[in-house]
């Protein structure tokens, strides 16, 4: 070979080109080992057959094969025929081949083209996008039909272009391409403004049965003079990152929502909530009976013939699907079923396919509710915490078209799991609570003490257990001497066992402090006293159980009434005004000073004194029965608008109000005592006023026996007056100035002798050889009863004595008062 037919890139190309001689005809004389290695035909059977017999030829219109003139020394793509008859892309290079004889042949070299057609890479990206890409391409024309698609795609995997092309998009998948889409699309047909990451759920042809959530982003194809020729969507499945995402978002909002109280019945329905509607179409919770008592299971599986008690139910309204058992009602479970397999190996079930010609035979009533909703797939799991079982949850399908899967169990197992520990929180406090209402209970009075100062009446209402308040409080109705009675009602701040001892405590301090005749103010001073010192006591043990700490506040109302004077003294330690009902209507407050809470320490109280006509109604409540209102004030108001109306008794009254205040269950105790006042006869009062005279004993004997005489009582005679002459005696030897002596009538016989001294006297025990110190001895054996309380101008001595015939001094009540 001569230099001139080396080839267009000189000795250093040669080697990698495949060279070819022609004669003058273009048959080949000469076919190099390149030209074999290259397109793979021999030798021998090439020789002898012209080159153009491998050209191949182009499509009408399109690129490629030979060109009409082949440039001499100049290069050309040719694309050429393998052995095997695929086309070879080449460089073609031609040049005349000098021999001995002169140019009467040609020499072309063939090289594989180093790079493809730009032609080939547009017709390679379109074929694949419509063809092998797992990204959803549909083309639309103008009318939104369908003119190209991805046939790789998940969502049309398996359609056939004839059956769909040229048919409308709404036709080809009616639940993806709604209405909404629709209109984004006509949209961008005429904005040319792109859609992106529009999500859109549907059922796409290629699995018409199973729901997918695609990303869809849209964009208008237009032609060389800017015309819209249709539009290209493209579609992204996301299902599975939608439902990643979902579940997070519901294991999030149940951290939020589920086990917000310590009520078991409402934590229930907070996992009922929370899940109908996202995971599944209905959920039944059911709570051991043992459980909602508050009562402790024992560790492990439980039986099948336990009894549960439906706790809650929801369904969506289009799932149809009605409950088996009502809320709170009693039940078992049939067996062998899911439920009880479930509690036996504290595992949960899933039902992908209900079969009902299995296990629904051994509980037909559930079946026949399952049936008539058309339950295609339910899920039952334990709700366990603590290594015991509380519960079970069941939860359906019926309209959602898919059936719940391992992702959906692993879901509803982690709500199960938080739910019982809900429940497991919620039992305790109402062990807890229930054990604290016992003591509580028992701590209240039982019986109203007979006494005829005021007609008495009362309504405890206990709050439920996980209420947002839940304050101990308790009430009193206190005999006095001198016919008087104290009406108390306070409010112990704080829950669970501590309240109700401090509580405890409380009440038997006002007794014990009524029992001293101690005026009101005084009596919220001693127990402001006691809360201070329980405060401190409790402090250490408060620090080691910061959730139920020793209360360290109270509030009360104390108030005594003297039907002989019809004076009403009040003082309050914190706590509500009582108010005070007329016989003409008219309703009010009382104007006592409200005073800190008990447990403040050191601040005064003051006392309040009113006149009230006969038939005064005083009520006495806690902060509960009025805090339900938005408005207090409001509150307090509807109380007075129901204590203004006329009422035939007492009770009627108090239930009046308790019917107007709580619409329904109430989150905090809430107590009302009603009195209403009642005044001693003239006749049924005598009273003497005498001086400091030695002499004026026998006239006081006198007077008293007189007066018994006249009330028919002549059998107390010699006792009451040996009791207004020892009384007497000792006032005219210890006490300057006058002394009065008063008697009553009431329940008992009251004898009361009144002088200017402070000084009170005390019983003794005196020895046989002693002269005096026998008096209030003698006094002490032959009443009832006998104290002193300290008045504003000395002190009072009284006794009481029993009337013949009289019957108890209490009478029982109950419960509700």
């Amino acid at each position: 070979m001569t230099t001139s037919d080396k080839g267009p890139g000189g000795e250093a190309s040669a080697a990698s080109q495949a060279r070819v001689l022609l004669d003058a005809d273009g048959v080949i004389t000469d076919w190099s080992t390149e030209a074999e290695a290259l397109l793979g035909h021999r030798s021998g059977e090439m020789v002898g057959r012209p080159l153009s017999s491998l050209l191949v030829r182009p499509e009408p219109g399109g690129e490629g094969g030979a060109p009409q003139a082949p440039p001499v020394n100049g290069g050309c793509r040719v694309r050429l025929r393998d052995r095997s008859g695929l086309p070879v892309d080449t460089e073609w290079w031609m040049c005349p081949h000098i021999g001995p004889e002169g140019p009467a042949s040609w020499a072309v070299f063939l090289t594989a083209t180093r790079g493809a057609d730009p032609g080939d890479f547009d017709r390679a990206v379109l074929d694949a996008l419509l063809t092998e890409s797992p990204i959803g391409l549909h083309v639309l024309d103008t009318d939104l039909r369908l003119v190209r698609f991805n046939t790789a795609s998940p969502g049309m995997r398996g359609v056939r272009a004839k059956d769909v092309i040229g048919r409308p998009a709404r036709e080809v998948s009616p639940t993806l391409v709604t209405d909404t889409v629709e209109h984004l699309l006509r949209q961008i047909l005429s904005s040319g403004e792109p859609a992106i990451d529009f999500v859109q759920p549907g059922y796409p042809p290629a699995d018409p049965h199973r729901e997918h959530i695609f990303s869809l982003s849209a964009f208008r194809l237009r032609n060389r003079a800017g015309e819209p020729l249709g539009v290209a969507s493209l579609a992204i499945d996301v299902t599975e990152r939608y439902r990643y995402r979902a579940r997070l978002e519901l294991l999030n909002d149940a951290s939020m929502r589920i086990g917000t109280t310590l009520d078991l019945a409402r934590t229930a329905e907070e996992l009922a909530e929370t899940v109908v509607g996202r995971v599944a179409d209905a959920v039944g919770v059911d709570v051991l009976d043992s459980v909602y008592r508050g009562e402790a299971p024992e560790p492990g599986p439980v039986p099948a013939e336990v009894t549960f008690r439906r706790t809650a139910f929801r369904a969506t309204e289009a799932s149809g699907l009605q409950p088996a058992y009502a809320t709170g009602e009693k039940a078992s479970y049939g067996f062998p079923t899911p439920l009880t397999q479930c509690l036996a190996d504290l595992r949960p079930r899933l039902i992908q396919r209900v079969d009902d010609d299995t296990w629904l035979a051994h509980d037909p009533l559930r079946a026949d509710r399952m049936r008539a909703a058309r339950v295609h797939s339910m899920m039952v799991v334990p709700l366990a915490a603590r290594g015991v079982v509380l519960g079970v949850a069941s939860f359906y399908r019926s309209v959602t078209s898919d059936a719940f899967d391992e992702d959906d169990l692993t879901i509803v197992g982690e709500l199960a799991t938080h739910t019982a520990l809900g429940l497991d929180n919620a039992r305790r406090y109402t062990r807890e609570h229930t054990a604290a209402l016992v003591l509580q209970n028992s701590l209240l009075p039982g019986r109203i003490p007979a006494q005829n100062a005021v007609d008495a009446a009362f309504s405890y209402v206990p709050g439920h257990a996980g209420g947002p308040w839940h304050d101990v409080p308790w009430y009193d109705v206190i005999p006095l001497s001198g016919a008087r009675t104290a009406l108390v009602v306070g409010d112990v701040a704080g829950h669970g066992m501590r309240a109700v001892a401090t509580m405890g405590r409380l009440r038997a301090s006002t007794h014990s402090l009524a029992a001293l005749d101690l005026t009101p103010d005084e009596v919220l001073a001693h127990l402001d006293d006691l809360m201070v010192r329980l405060a401190e006591e409790g402090r250490p043990a408060a620090a080691n159980d910061p959730l139920d700490g020793q209360p360290t506040t109270a509030t009360c109302a104390y108030a005594v009434y003297d039907p002989v004077s019809r004076r009403l003294v009040v003082a309050r330690a914190g706590h509500p005004a009582p108010l005070l009902a007329h016989p003409d209507g008219h309703v009010a407050p009382a104007d006592a000073p409200a005073g800190p809470p008990l447990g403040g320490g050191g601040l005064p109280f003051e006392t309040w004194e009113t006149l009230l006509p006969e038939g005064t109604l005083i009520a006495l409540y806690t902060e509960g029965l009025v805090r339900r209102s938005p408005d207090e004030d409001a509150g307090v108001a509807r109380v007075q608008h129901v204590l203004a109306q006329q009422h035939a008794c007492v009770r009627e009254a108090c239930d009046a109000v308790i019917y107007a205040q709580l619409s329904g269950r109430t989150a905090q105790d809430v107590v009302l005592l009603l009195a209403r006042t009642g005044v001693l006869r003239d006749d049924q009062v005598a009273s003497w006023t005498f001086p400091s005279d030695p002499a004026i004993v026998a006239t006081a004997r006198t007077l008293a026996d007189r007066q018994l005489t006249n009330w028919g009582l002549s059998e107390l005679a010699f006792t009451t007056e040996l009791i207004v002459s020892e009384l007497v005696t000792n006032a005219i030897r210890y006490a300057p100035g006058t002394i009065q002596v008063r008697l009553i009538q009431d329940r008992t016989l009251i004898c009361e002798v009144t002088d200017g001294s402070s000084a009170a006297p005390h019983l003794r025990h005196p020895r046989t050889t002693d002269e005096g110190g026998r008096g209030l001895l003698l006094i002490a054996q032959l009443t009832d009863r006998w104290g002193t309380r300290h008045t504003r101008r000395g002190k009072t001595i009284w006794t009481e004595q029993p009337l013949p015939g009289h019957p108890g001094d209490a009478v029982p009540v109950t419960p509700d008062g």
